[in-house]
């Protein structure tokens, strides 16, 4: 049987802020770089691919009409590589590596290639519901019947973040404090070279023929302080989520190379990781963003693990109230989550996340010569991924 599902390379795209370094590259391109990296990487021949994976939220404009397969059709993969395009909201690239850990475990498929991509610079964040509303398209994502059962005219994240915040006492001064520590905690790994290994560099050509190597976060602020946090408006008038306290808008792409242990000796692969245990859940569609919590209950029960023996957590700081919550709910230990800053300082490329945290705590597990790493995310609707590997 092949059984397990490893991971031989995860990488990922320094975040691009909105309107940044990346802005000028079309979403299957910048897919594609992070594709034909793992490919150079890996040393695996591009036909042996039997499958790629891609998250995409915004799928729209440059995103739409299956961006997976441009990815492959922009990449060193040959043509003959099928793709799907998948969509859990912000889990969606973490979906990609569930259903590739799954296709490799079940021996339907050898290698596949899991990732995602979003370029919020070309496709704006909530692209499909605005030029639809714009141009008379129907009445939206929620029907009567949804919105007479839950009591609302819209799920918002927005809302469902200062819920959460409310709920578990967060006042403004204590989420814009970790969100301080997050651009700090970032600025000093990329000091310190804690991402050259899980970033991809990618060339960019100006209008004038010069090129620039982007490889570093446009998005962390190094001289950021309290006090500039303190003068951003909140995002919702009388709330405390503001930009300052949450996720930036970036563009960005990655991928993993998933394989079972019948890829690993027929062709000669090495792992860096094992994928231990998967679990998803869903719950309240409207507080939307605190299903991390009991997924991370799940999926430790399930990989028989106790919340001690996780040398690092990953859990996507959407807004600095999710991570802040999960660690009030769940108890652990705050030194082990996101130690190279989050989402808050490098960036939430929407269906590139996933696999990004991915590259970033694999690779720290490995850096730190630790064991075992837990990653979760707050996704739309209610849901949660969580994932345990195994560093090797």
């Amino acid at each position: 049987m092949p059984g397990a599902a490893y991971i031989v390379e995860v990488l990922r795209t320094a975040g691009g802020r909105r309107k940044g370094a990346l802005a000028t590259m079309h979403p299957a391109d910048l897919g594609a770089v992070s594709v034909d990296a793992l490919l150079e990487r890996s040393g695996v021949d591009p036909a042996a691919v039997d499958d790629l994976i891609f998250g995409c939220v915004s799928q729209i404009g440059e995103q739409s009409n299956h961006l997976a397969r441009h990815v492959v059709l922009a990449s060193a993969l040959p043509q003959s590589v099928p793709a799907v395009t998948i969509d859990r909201q912000c889990g969606s690239s973490q979906q990609a590596i569930h259903f590739a850990a799954q296709a490799v475990m079940s021996g339907t498929q050898d290698i596949v290639i899991a990732g995602g991509v979003e370029h919020m610079t070309r496709v704006p964040m909530g692209s499909p519901f605005r030029m639809a509303a714009e141009t008379g398209l129907g009445t939206g994502p929620l029907s009567g019947r949804i919105k007479e059962r839950f009591g609302v005219a819209e799920f918002s994240q927005f809302t469902g973040a200062q819920m959460i915040a409310d709920k578990y006492g967060f006042d403004r001064d204590a989420m814009d404090e970790f969100a301080l520590e997050s651009h700090r905690k970032a600025a000093a790994a990329m000091a310190d070279g804690a991402f050259d290994a899980e970033i991809v560099p990618i060339e960019i050509v100006g209008p004038d023929g010069s090129t620039t190597i982007h490889q570093c976060d446009e998005g962390i602020r190094r001289d950021s302080s309290l006090e500039a946090m303190a003068s951003v408006k909140p995002i919702v008038e009388g709330g405390s989520i503001t930009a300052a306290n949450a996720s930036q808008m970036t563009d960005g792409s990655s991928a993993a190379l998933v394989v079972n242990e019948r890829a690993l000796k027929q062709h000669g692969l090495t792992p860096i990781a094992r994928i231990h245990a998967l679990a998803v859940t869903a719950g309240d569609p409207v507080v939307m963003l605190e299903e991390p919590i009991p997924a991370t209950r799940k999926v430790l029960a399930k990989a028989g693990l106790s919340l001690n023996d996780i040398d690092l957590f990953e859990v996507n700081e959407a807004f600095a109230s999710i991570p802040m919550a999960w660690l009030a709910a769940i108890g652990a230990d705050p030194s082990r989550l996101n130690v190279n800053g989050g989402a808050i300082a490098l960036g939430h490329p929407l269906g590139a996340t996933g696999t990004k945290l991915m590259a970033t705590l694999v690779h720290s597990l490995r850096r730190r010569s630790l064991r075992w790493g837990l990653q979760t995310m707050c996704e739309g609707g209610g849901v949660a991924n969580a994932t345990i590997v195994e560093a090797l």
